[in-house]
């Protein structure tokens, strides 16, 4: 019993003592090699032309440097339900919809490491900032956590991870239990090679996500596309003109013109509002009201990269305000409209992170060829392909495909890609959006 009586006082004084020791996190951007800064981003670095995010290119053509922060913010849905509108029915796309309250990622590339906590604050894109990747390079990815500006009551780490990627090393895999996370206010640089010829081959679609408290966090919006160019790329096997190909095949058989990532992706309306309210959430009773390609749903698909104005409250006040810019920091920038020429071959880089549904996406009027599936060509033991054509697929939680749409013979025009489950084709309780977009077909 004397024991006990000098223990407790003994542990409480180390408590104490610990409290007080200063904290060692910190900011830091970690980049073997200098980033090309002859673009319009952050810092001046390049820009991927599809999605308009930092490249994180660098004078070493074999290595890759990405920076991205970890927080919350808002975003704006498809729908005209906000508030009471009198003409609602006549709003153009992209200027209504019920605000939801999320947690994301954003893109830091460049930006100075004393800017990035203020930066990324509030500055959360969904989908997530997209990464693409080739066979052959080296990914250093640095994650900075800027922490839960509006719900300061929680301190949740963050990590990324990168599915379906065979990691041979568990600390950057993002699981928690095996690896490490990035805590407020520090950073974590992750590590990846993606092997290519002749040592194996890493080509394909992937996605990826925040791992931490994993069905919280990929409902509240942790999520985003990733791919891994091919380094049979830049070649011409197999006659092919656009020298693109979605893997290393060595016969050209998955040559393709032009791509796009489309990625499956929902929100639980009632998730999201008690989630900002500070009630219990509904985790047994989670259920997507919201279904999104890219983070949009229909028509806001169909709209540019940018052009969904940055979300504002009843008042016009900016959600997710910007001390440089008056309207704010637009949060909904990646497209999910599909364009292509007639005769073009057009790669659908589908993925699915849903975290409550199965999804059948189905195209009419467009063959459909579909030739790797989670990131690996389907072709046999003994070197036989096994596409098939196709006119929808189905994917759960976790699963990617690469689809081809081939538009020679395709009268030019307006085509749908979609989900089959009439469920999945609201925008909550507004009928007619949800899981769909469109591919417009130009004559040549």
């Amino acid at each position: 019993m004397k024991r006990r009586r000098w223990q407790v006082p003994l542990g409480m004084a180390l408590v104490l003592l610990l409290g007080a020791m200063p904290a060692h996190a910190v900011v830091r951007f970690q980049c073997p090699a200098n980033l090309l800064t002859d673009g319009a981003g952050p810092g001046g670095v390049r820009l991927d032309p599809a999605t308009g995010f930092p490249t994180g290119e660098t004078d070493d053509p074999n290595v890759l440097c990405i920076h991205l922060t970890a927080g919350d913010g808002w975003v704006t849905m498809a729908d005209k339900v906000k508030y009471p509108n009198p003409d609602p029915v006549n709003l153009p796309a992209g200027s209504g919809g019920w605000p939801q309250y999320i947690f994301g990622f954003a893109s830091a590339t460049g930006i100075p490491d004393n800017d990035v906590m203020m930066a990324g604050m509030l500055a959360d894109v969904w989908s997530a900032p997209t990464l693409k990747v080739r066979e052959g390079q080296d990914l250093y990815l640095t994650l900075t956590n800027v922490g839960m500006i509006l719900r300061p009551d929680l301190f949740d780490p963050h990590s990324v991870h990168y599915h379906g990627f065979p990691n041979a090393a568990p600390i950057f895999d993002g699981v928690p239990d095996a690896s490490t996370v990035a805590v407020p206010g520090a950073s974590f640089t992750y590590f990846y090679h993606q092997v290519g010829p002749p040592d194996g081959d890493s080509a394909g679609t992937y996605m990826w996500h925040c791992h931490v408290e994993a069905t919280e966090h990929m409902q509240m919006g942790m999520l985003g596309n990733l791919y891994v160019l091919p380094a049979q790329d830049g070649s011409t096997v197999g006659g092919c003109a656009s020298q693109k190909y979605v893997f290393t095949d060595g016969d050209g058989s998955t040559c393709y013109d032009v791509d796009y990532p489309l990625q499956i992706v929902g929100f639980d309306q009632n998730f999201h509002d008690k989630h900002i309210a500070v009630q219990p959430l509904p985790f047994a009773s989670m259920k997507d009201t919201y279904s999104m390609f890219n983070g949009r749903g229909y028509p806001d698909t169909t709209l540019g990269r940018d052009a969904i104005p940055a979300p504002v409250d009843r008042d016009g006040v900016p959600l997710n305000p910007d001390p440089f810019n008056p309207d704010g920091k637009p949060s909904q920038r990646m497209s999910a409209l599909i364009e292509a020429t007639a005769g073009q071959k057009v790669l659908l880089r589908i993925s699915s992170l849903s975290s409550t549904s199965f999804h059948n996406i189905e195209v009419l009027g467009i063959p459909m060829t579909v030739v790797g599936k989670d990131a690996k060509i389907l072709r046999s033991s003994t070197g036989t392909n096994m596409f098939y054509q196709t006119n929808s697929v189905s994917l759960g939680g976790g699963q990617t495909a690469d689809a081809i749409l081939d538009t020679t013979g395709i009268a030019p025009g307006t085509y749908f890609i979609y989900a089959r489950e009439l469920g999945h084709l609201n925008n909550f309780e507004e009928r007619f959006g949800g899981m769909m977009t469109e591919i417009r077909i130009s004559a040549p």
